[in-house]
């Protein structure tokens, strides 16, 4: 087991959160093979996605529903700041995991996170798991309160 994936596990552990990492044989990388891997709509796949405040230079992970985009355009409105793209070699520094396996959990360092309201309208997510086919699902509310994500609502 990776040490990313096992820091996933020990997160969760801390967290008291309950959480089966599962192996997929393709690869959870996007969205949708995400949710065809774990046999759920993508609107149940957490995607990870993290950016960098224009003016603060700060992290922020948004945990975003699959079937949401984040309008960057309309950063400054919800995050107080303009929103740019982290560097890659950035993110894997400062949360441990590679673009495409970043979990919302085990982080190396604090990162301001946000959550889309979306998610928790299903009884089960999916999140990576630090990993490209590393996954594991949870109850939202829970992954809500292990990362004491704020909310972010998308739908409009």
């Amino acid at each position: 087991m990776s040490k990313s994936i096992r820091r996933v596990e020990e997160a969760a552990r801390a967290a008291s959160l309950q959480i089966e990492i599962e192996r997929m044989p393709d690869s959870t990388r996007t969205a949708s093979e995400a949710a065809e891997a774990c046999a759920c709509s993508v609107a149940q796949i957490v995607k990870s996605m993290v950016f960098e405040g224009a003016s603060t230079g700060r992290l922020k992970l948004l945990l975003i529903s699959g079937k949401h985009d984040v309008d960057l355009g309309k950063a400054k409105v919800l995050f107080g700041e303009e929103l740019i793209r982290a560097d890659p070699k950035r993110v894997r520094s400062e949360t441990g995991f590679a673009i495409g396996g970043v979990s919302p959990l085990g982080h190396l360092s604090e990162i301001e996170t946000w959550m889309d309201t979306e998610l928790l309208a299903h009884d089960t997510v999916w999140a990576a798991a630090g990993a490209p086919n590393a996954v594991f699902s949870v109850a939202p509310e829970g992954l809500l309160t292990a990362t004491a994500a704020k909310m972010l609502d998308l739908s409009g």
